[in-house]
């Protein structure tokens, strides 16, 4: 018991020293550079490039591959601290979980070849080409085709919302390789493939950016015949639904914990405003009606961010954690968005203003009440996985 105690003790430290790290990493890059982004649609390289420098997005990366060898809790805590300083963590998030595809299911050659890459920062791999215009979350019947040909892959159909496409060297894509209507099982039938999205673009890819509410670096992808090597397949063909799927839990835990970032940033900022504003000669966070919304999102926010925690240690302990990572998307995510309902009533008319920095971020953290799930498919998930009722699509 003893061992076991000195371990998470010393876990902790590390922890701690994690978040301090980022915090003052992040602090070089101020509310104004991420105004700055927001308004003309820019991407922050020069952030993302000290980031991995510092070898913060290869912390899932084992140290065979040049990584930090780190879990999920250690990863979570890094996504947490960028979104409590102010900073956009979509803009680099994916290149920490979507490499998991590659580390489960790559083949030495795959994971030898780009893994290292990934952990010095020389390759990107941050995009998922999954969602389609037609089919969105119901993923198994997806239309984009993969036909083997000779020692190629030829793919044809569409992808949207794929974000930081732009900014990546590399593309986990899902496909389908067999037609529907000739599976036994719906999830049989699609793979996945690593697209070199560099080689691609203007070869059978086509990239149109999406003029979204929030700076995600979202895009419409066009393919049409874009031929690819059978050596980029991942894992078993046939079998790729497998291979995003695996990757959905870490994804789950690390957004909610930005989402923790995105509620504590919040509360810091609106307890700090009801200090300083003063109205009818005392300041407004003596009102109960203006104190008592920043306390209740204050305890909705460590309330998620505990179970963040839970789902993060199953994960990194190799248990199931399906139940508790949605659980904590979904708590996390419904917290910071509270939170920043409350924060832009505190601040009143001065939270529209751009210089006060809060509209962005409110915007951002809408996001996660929609994706990478939307709130009612986890609630679908609980209820019929957790609470044993039935099936309801």
């Amino acid at each position: 018991m003893a061992d076991t105690q000195q371990i998470e003790d010393e876990q902790q430290q590390q922890i701690e020293h994690i978040r301090l790290a980022v915090r003052q990493l992040c602090a070089k890059y101020g509310e104004e550079y991420w105004l700055e982004m927001d308004r003309t649609l820019g991407y922050p390289s020069d952030f993302v490039k000290e980031l991995t420098d510092a070898g913060f997005l290869g912390v899932l990366i084992p140290e065979q591959y040049g990584g930090s060898g780190l879990g999920v809790l250690e990863a979570a805590a890094v996504m947490e601290e960028v979104c409590r300083s102010g900073a956009h963590a979509g803009v680099c998030h994916a290149q920490m979980y979507v490499m998991g595809s590659v580390l489960r299911h790559g083949n030495e050659a795959q994971k030898t070849a780009y893994l290292p890459k990934i952990a010095r920062g020389e390759l990107r791999l941050q995009s998922f080409g999954v969602t389609e215009p037609t089919t969105g979350t119901n993923t198994t019947s997806l239309k984009t085709t993969a036909r083997k040909r000779g020692d190629s892959y030829v793919i044809n159909g569409q992808k949207v919302w794929i974000s930081r496409i732009q900014h990546s060297d590399l593309m986990v894509l899902l496909a389908r390789t067999q037609d529907q209507d000739k599976v036994s099982k719906k999830t049989d039938g699609l793979s996945a493939f690593i697209v070199d999205v560099k080689a691609a673009e203007g070869n059978g890819l086509e990239i149109r950016p999406i003029d979204a509410m929030i700076n995600h670096h979202s895009c419409e992808l066009f393919f049409d015949d874009l031929e690819i090597p059978a050596a980029n397949l991942l894992g078993e063909e046939g079998k790729g639904f497998k291979v995003i799927l695996d990757g959905m839990n870490a994804e789950r835990i690390l957004i909610a914990a930005e989402c923790v970032g995105d509620g504590r940033y919040f509360v810091d900022k609106a307890s700090a405003y009801a200090n300083e504003r003063n109205v009818f000669d005392r300041p407004i966070g003596q009102n109960q009606g203006v104190q008592f919304p920043i306390a209740r999102s204050y305890t909705q926010v460590e309330a998620a961010s505990l179970m963040v925690e839970k789902a993060a240690r199953l994960f990194d302990a190799g248990q199931p954690c399906g139940a508790e990572a949605n659980m904590a998307k979904l708590l996390a995510s419904e917290a910071s968005w509270q939170a920043g309902d409350v924060c832009m009533q505190t601040h009143g008319g001065f939270a529209f203003a751009k210089e006060y920095h809060i509209e962005r971020k409110f915007r951002e953290t809408r996001l996660y009440q929609i994706a990478p799930i939307s709130t009612n498919l986890i609630l679908s998930y609980v209820a019929e996985h957790v609470l044993g009722l039935p099936r309801s699509y």
